[in-house]
């Protein structure tokens, strides 16, 4: 099968990409680098690099004329979104926008959209469904909500099956430590390194941790399912990929100090700006179209992840 990836240089692209060579595919990329690094690629990957808000993504998809789109490239900072809403609307709507209607228009089987538990804002309820009420808290959350109703709009009717892929909080090898990396990152690397991590408020706000490894295994399963993931409703077919357990930021210190042996302090700041209190989503729905269910165990990602980042010096 031939798959592209856009955004396929970052750190759930690339970790997808080789995984799906190994299994046979022909896998094409387009990531405009600002984030993904050509050295996270095999180099059996065929890369393009350009935005895809700019005006060469159409001609490049025809080029590739892919089965499956992956749609990865986003604009993924809560504080970036707050200062630059503009452009986070830019990428992640327009963007969105962009790459279905390229799909589209070369008749691809799928395109599977990456979301976020972002969407739903402070839950309702704790693990959150697909249905529960979304009150995005910031403006990544609600260009992410749009972006789901622009996928289902460009599509619908189309012939090409699609679905958003909400994924909770991943984390595991090649993701960014640095500036706006996932906090699974910036702690281990941060307690590698013998420096104090940070902690935003209390530590008692939960999160839905899922290691980037069950993230490429249920693509994959989404790419190669034998059924049509798309739904009726507003904002189009919409899947909760995560374990549905909260983690507490203090649970995941502890459990981090476990792994990389850390024995140091921990530094406290206050909350930050758009950050909620609980998150954890629901996984069945996806289970029960899939039969996928997330099984790598948080201490033995936790492990790989920080025997990744002890690599890198």
């Amino acid at each position: 099968m031939r798959i592209l990836i856009t955004g396929g240089a970052g750190f759930i692209g690339s970790n997808l990409a080789w995984s799906l060579l190994s299994g046979g595919h022909e896998v094409h990329v387009i990531d405009d680098m600002s984030r993904g690094k050509l050295s996270n690629l095999h180099p059996a990957v065929l890369t393009r690099t350009l935005d895809i808000t700019g005006p060469a993504l159409p001609e490049a998809v025809a080029a590739i004329a892919p089965d499956v789109v992956v749609h990865l490239a986003a604009q993924t900072s809560v504080s970036a979104s707050l200062a630059d809403p503009q452009r986070d609307w830019s990428v992640n709507v327009e963007g969105t926008r962009a790459v279905a209607r390229a799909a589209r228009e070369v008749r691809a089987k799928r395109v599977l959209s990456a979301s976020s538990a972002a969407v739903y804002g402070e839950p309702v309820r704790i693990p959150v469904h697909e249905t529960d009420v979304k009150k995005p808290a910031n403006p990544y959350g609600r260009s992410k909500l749009e972006a789901e109703r622009v996928l289902a709009q460009e599509l619908r009717g189309s012939g090409t099956d699609f679905a958003s892929l909400r994924f909770s909080n991943v984390y595991g090898p090649r993701q960014d430590w640095q500036g706006e990396g996932g906090v699974v990152a910036i702690f281990s690397a941060a307690m590698t390194r013998k420096e104090a991590p940070v902690v935003y408020g209390t530590g008692k706000q939960t999160r839905d941790f899922i290691y980037v490894g069950d993230i490429v295994a249920a693509i994959s399963r989404a790419i190669v399912a034998d059924t049509d993931l798309a739904e009726q409703g507003d904002d189009g077919p919409a899947y909760n990929i995560s374990t549905g357990t909260e983690t507490s930021l203090e649970g995941l210190v502890a459990a981090l100090r476990l792994v990389s042996g850390y024995l140091g302090p921990i530094r406290t700041c206050p909350a930050r700006e758009g950050d909620v209190e609980r998150s954890a989503l629901d996984p069945s729905k996806f289970f029960e179209t899939t039969g996928f269910r997330a099984n790598v165990p948080m201490e033995s990602g936790l492990e790989r992840t920080v025997e990744w980042l002890a690599r890198q010096g």
